[in-house]
């Protein structure tokens, strides 16, 4: 089939997209609980975003930019410094109300919300399901980093589906 002719991953429904969200924050939440304490502020290079600021960042994103937007409001983002939350639980607290609150702003929507055009921060208009798409995608680009940064500690973090690759290969047939 011709690419052009297949269709695009839409989200037509808003309570299948909250489920999905749901596992998506709880895959990124359980590898933010690896964090040590005292490596929240740790970064690879300075001026580069910390294990907190990728936290801090992946909340306060989905709330003041993606949830502002999708609302026909401007972005309202101010940053992701210990500011906003400083100290390993803070920060988790943070995160999880700032989930809480995009969430509560997405199932206002209704099914026929996710039609609606929204006006990006750079200028774009885009329908509201793609935002929210490309919301998730920030989510996943972000915890990703949070894995390699834990990786480069020494830190142990848990497989993002159940299995690790090893366990997966174990397990395979020889092809």
């Amino acid at each position: 089939m011709p690419r052009s002719s297949k269709r695009a991953m839409e989200i037509q429904s808003v309570d299948v997209f909250l489920d999905y969200l749901d596992k998506v924050h709880n895959r990124s939440m359980r590898v933010v609980r690896c964090i040590p304490g005292d490596n929240l502020e740790w970064s690879f290079a300075k001026g580069k975003f910390t294990l907190g600021d990728l936290v801090r960042h992946m909340a306060a994103i989905e709330r003041y930019m993606f949830g502002e937007t999708i609302q026909g409001k401007p972005s309202c983002y101010q940053g992701c410094g210990p500011e906003l939350a400083d100290g390993l639980s803070e920060v988790i607290a943070y995160k999880e109300g700032m989930q809480r609150e995009t969430i509560e702003i997405i199932s206002q929507l209704g099914d026929e919300g996710l039609k609606r055009k929204c006006t990006t921060p750079d200028g774009a208009s885009l329908t509201v399901w793609k935002w929210l798409r490309l919301m998730v995608e920030h989510e996943i680009h972000h915890r990703g980093q949070i894995y390699i940064y834990l990786a480069m500690l020494g830190v142990p973090t848990p497989p993002l589906y159940g299995l690790t690759s090893e366990q997966v290969r174990e397990r395979s047939v020889a092809g």
